[in-house]
């Protein structure tokens, strides 16, 4: 299926391809083998994107994934598509550097989601980072045990958080905890804690399998004072609406990690491409019956990045428009992130020695895509997301 671009986002598209072919490629094997360095090659990016913010009407990039009010019967394509197209090109690149790009990251799109118009204008210009799991869960988000007890004008953090991305050189940590366990689900709310906050402390880097480029830190919160202002979005618990509320933020960020996957499969599928100029011989009009294995293989290929690339363009149209897009943003992490952990593994295969040693960026795209479906919810998780909207039954009927 061929879908056309409105010619807003087609520029976008080419101004964002343009930065990662010049920008992240070259240094995606120098920053894969300093892990925990940060790139000061992305400070130059991070200022051209704001550059590009103050003269966009919407947002470029993860602070541009937000939910707005639309008049009836008004379509757009709003900041929801162009962070999806920006951030899928820039994952043509590098997605290790992408998630190391200052004010650029999953945090961002949380403030943006979820916040109120004080809290944007006041965190926009900063890095945020996103700090929902914890050492006793990791999919399930309701289990969150971090505790925020009101003191007055401010919340008392405690506890600890694992495996944050940018977690720090992030300058807002949006920590979920909850305000009473009794409560259940209604009763967890983000905060946004700034750098430097006495009682937060990062505890560790991990090191990991892929996205080396980026930092992801261990974070304790001791008694840790945060304003009342800092709390993202309403304060009130409504038990009715349950973890309708902070939930919101998955439904713009995980097409944003969809994209992730989707340009990170495209540079896999384009390098092979490349490489096997010599035995591909594509025609798209011939039957697959008639093609070679390695030519039918790919085909398949090409034809599971596009569904998951319609997929993911559906889900932010969905969000820009105002409507409901939790079960097609779980669809699209879900098949994005599987896509693309078969297409790297299986280009790895198929260019043999190439794929496989430090000559091509080809291996480390394969390691590099595991993450992609795991952060944001697993692919358990979002199948089963999927399956309780499908058969209209809530957490508590369908486990």
């Amino acid at each position: 299926m061929f879908l056309e671009l409105p010619g807003k986002l087609k520029s976008l598209q080419t101004m964002s391809r343009q930065m990662a072919n010049e920008m992240l490629r070259p240094i995606s094997r120098k920053y894969d083998l300093a892990e925990h360095a940060y790139p000061k090659e992305l400070d130059m990016i991070a200022a051209m994107l704001d550059g590009m913010n103050d003269g966009q009407g919407s947002a470029l990039g993860a602070g541009g994934a937000r939910k707005e009010k639309r008049k009836d019967g008004e379509i757009t394509n709003g900041g929801n598509m162009s962070a999806v197209i920006g951030i899928q090109e820039m994952c043509w690149g590098d997605v290790g550097l992408l998630l190391s790009l200052p004010r650029q990251g999953l945090g961002n799109a949380a403030i943006a989601a979820v916040a109120n118009e004080e809290q944007r204008a006041r965190f926009g210009n900063k890095w945020a980072a996103m700090a929902i799991t914890e050492p006793g869960f990791g999919s399930d988000s309701a289990a969150v045990s971090t505790t925020a007890k009101q003191d007055g004008d401010y919340y008392v953090l405690n506890g600890e958080k694992i495996f944050v991305t940018a977690g720090e050189r992030a300058d807002i940590i949006v920590v979920w905890a909850t305000l009473d366990k009794s409560l259940g689900r209604a009763a967890i709310k983000s905060f946004a804690v700034e750098k430097g906050t006495p009682g937060m402390e990062v505890m560790r880097l991990e090191k990991k399998l892929g996205i080396k480029a980026s930092d992801t830190a261990a974070i304790t919160f001791t008694d840790c004072r945060v304003h009342k202002n800092n709390l993202l979005g309403n304060p009130e618990i409504d038990v009715k609406k349950g973890f309708g509320g902070v939930m919101e933020t998955f439904d713009n960020t995980r097409p944003l990690v969809a994209a992730m996957a989707v340009g990170l499969a495209k540079a896999s599928l384009d390098r092979t491409r490349e490489l096997l100029a010599d035995h591909l011989q594509l025609s798209y009009d011939q039957p697959t019956a008639t093609l070679s294995q390695l030519e039918a293989e790919f085909y398949r290929m090409e034809a599971e990045w596009e569904a998951a690339r319609l997929l993911t363009v559906k889900a932010a149209w969905m969000a820009d428009n105002s409507q409901p897009n939790s079960k097609e943003a779980s669809v699209a992490k879900a098949k994005a992130g599987r896509v693309c952990n078969a297409i790297t593994l299986k280009c790895v295969e198929l260019c043999s020695s190439l794929g496989y040693s430090e000559t091509e960026l080809l291996e480390k795209w394969s390691r590099d895509s595991k993450i992609l479906d795991i952060f944001e919810g697993t692919q358990q998780i979002q199948q089963l997301i999927v399956a309780r909207r499908l058969l209209n039954k809530s957490s508590s009927e369908l486990r």
